[in-house]
């Protein structure tokens, strides 16, 4: 059979289960059956699971049932179905980072605060998904999972490091997930995908375990849609006293300012960054209609760069710094297991000097100010999300690009890393080869609202939505 569209209870949003679950159409445990049996038939092709937690899952499903049957739901997402990137701890289930280097022996007795916030919330757990070693790398495969694959084309990626995420996301397997962010992600394996992710501002999302890669790591929502993203972070996006760099409580609930539009909003369109980026025409004009509906709802729309030049040097001195901490203290048997480029990285990070690293920080604090300024005049930035579609999986560049790493193929993400602010991938349409291209919204710091409410407003004007998947056989 082939798969293509999602019908019944696994086409549906949060949002939509949480409706039936409320009128009694059906309940947390058929919902929870279906996204299972989903992800079960997908992962012989797709491979978006390191373990799928079906008995835990449906012992939870059954508790939520009984909650809704009583009226008492416990939470936002109470019965909703939700898989995890297998970089955050998940309570009675190991955490292996994608890594022949961590043994699945142990306790595993806590939850990553993202995690905790969703069980307090009722949600279902029903799988951990895959990632490169220990997220290293734009495009997911490991040596211990393998590769993850594309569900428009399973020859190709499915982008990384959150890319069985985003593969479950838009194949079904549940409506919400949990992904980390570092240097697009969250944002690269949707846009691969035709799903909605969003990095939150820094510190939005707590997380614990702190990060090797310190404040460059981000925990986002990827979801159907911004509504269930909206939903999500409203659920997450609390503080925890674990992590010392978390903000304080939003402001108010995320999914209330959903509405708002676009009307009268400053937007700047920055298609190359300025000529910098090479962008495949196909994708160019994607983004380029989406715009344009954005103008057409209301946005005060122009053609305006952000004031700064590749940071990719100085992403690279953090990034490779981080990698190399993360294996400081392994021994050469672990060492050998690495990932080989990864294995690299962490070379070219350990020989790097204290002002070397410094150095880098400065180019960062730079780069913030100067996007600080940009943001008085702009409330939003639109890019592109990437200037490609997806290409060859197994493969960290695309075959003759000429790449060396792949952040030469993401360079409309990582910035906003080093910024640390809210950024969100739209599904905008398909290439030339039926391939799901994305639109980057980017605010100021604190600002997640505006791009949700922009993003909200392509979903409600028919300028996103989620391509229907056609390639993946099941």
């Amino acid at each position: 059979m082939q798969l293509t569209d999602l019908t019944g209870l696994t086409g549906l949003t949060a949002r939509q289960l949480l409706d039936g679950y409320r009128t009694g159409g059906f309940g947390p445990v058929e919902a929870t059956r279906a996204a299972l049996e989903r992800a079960a038939l997908i992962q012989p092709e797709v491979n978006a699971f390191v373990r799928l937690t079906e008995e835990d899952a449906l012992a939870q499903a059954a508790q939520s049932a009984e909650r809704w049957r009583r009226g008492e739901p416990k939470g936002l997402v109470d019965g909703v179905p939700v898989t995890v990137k297998d970089i955050l701890l998940m309570r009675g289930h190991p955490t292996l980072r994608g890594s022949r280097t961590i043994s699945p022996a142990g306790s595993w007795d806590e939850d990553a605060p993202s995690v905790a916030r969703l069980r307090e919330h009722g949600a279902v757990f029903i799988g951990k998904t895959t990632t490169p070693e220990y997220g290293w790398k734009g495009v997911t495969d490991s040596p211990l999972s393998g590769i993850t694959r594309n569900p428009y084309d399973p020859s190709r990626t499915a982008g990384g490091s959150s890319g069985g995420s985003a593969a479950a996301v838009a194949l079904g397997a549940g409506p919400l997930s949990l992904g980390t962010d570092g240097g697009g992600s969250v944002r690269i394996p949707a846009a691969f995908c035709g799903i909605f992710a969003l990095k939150p501002t820094y510190g939005r999302v707590p997380l614990y375990p702190a990060s090797a890669f310190g404040t460059l790591s981000h925990v986002g929502p990827m979801t159907r849609d911004a509504a269930d993203a909206a939903l999500l972070l409203d659920v997450i996006g609390t503080p925890d006293a674990r992590d010392w760099s978390a903000l304080g409580p939003a402001p108010g609930p995320f999914t209330a300012g959903l509405s708002g539009g676009v009307r009268g909003l400053r937007v700047a369109f920055s298609p190359t960054l300025g000529g910098q980026v090479a962008v495949r025409p196909g994708v160019a004009a994607a983004v380029r209609r989406a715009v344009s509906e954005l103008a057409g709802l209301g946005a005060y729309v122009e053609e305006a760069d952000p004031d700064f030049s590749d940071p990719v040097e100085a992403f690279h001195a953090l990034w490779f710094a981080g990698a190399a901490r993360v294996i400081q203290r392994f021994s050469p048997e672990q060492r050998e297991s690495l990932d080989p480029g990864l294995r690299e990285i962490c070379g070219q990070g350990a020989r790097l000097s204290a002002l070397e690293y410094l150095a880098a920080v400065d180019v960062r604090m730079d780069l913030g100010r100067r996007m600080g300024l940009f943001h008085e005049r702009y409330d939003l930035l639109v890019t592109p999300t990437l200037p490609l579609t997806a290409f060859e999986a197994g493969a960290e560049v695309p075959k003759n690009s000429g790449f060396r790493r792949w952040t030469g193929w993401t360079p409309f993400t990582y910035p906003f890393n080093l910024t640390q602010q809210p950024a969100a991938t739209v599904p905008v349409g398909v290439d030339e080869d039926g391939l799901p291209v994305g639109l980057q919204l980017v605010a100021a710091r604190h600002r997640d609202d505006l791009v949700l409410r922009a993003a909200h407003a392509l979903y409600e004007a028919g300028a996103a939505s989620l391509p229907p998947v056609g390639a993946v056989v099941v």
